[in-house]
């Protein structure tokens, strides 16, 4: 599970995007906010979450939620609202602004 965080519009869908084109995910890679989460196939699955619209993750959020994890590398965008409900074996990335079109990248193992 790789948590992706950052402000609005730092670059959290970009970095899944390229994410998934290096797993081999051919289709396109969409922003889940209204959705919740995307699944997609390349060389292995992969889940697409944005809790964005959550302000935290309820036991009927889970339950929808869990899913997603099965068998696929887990891409989570405002990973916040799932503190204490997320699976603990993660990395954190984190994007920031850092000038007009530049982005700093922080990633914590």
């Amino acid at each position: 599970m790789v948590l992706v965080a950052g402000e609005l519009g730092s670059g959290k869908t970009t970095f899944v995007r390229g994410a998934c084109r290096g797993l081999g995910v051919k289709q396109p890679v969409t922003s889940p906010t209204y959705t919740i989460g995307n699944r997609y196939t390349g060389r292995v699955d992969v889940s697409h979450l944005d809790l964005y619209r959550l302000e935290d993750v309820t036991d009927a959020d889970w339950a929808g939620l869990e899913p997603y994890f099965e068998d696929a590398v887990v891409f989570v965008e405002w990973p916040e609202a799932g503190a204490g409900r997320l699976p603990t074996s993660r990395v954190t990335v984190r994007i920031a602004h850092a000038g007009e079109d530049r982005r700093t990248i922080t990633i914590d193992l």
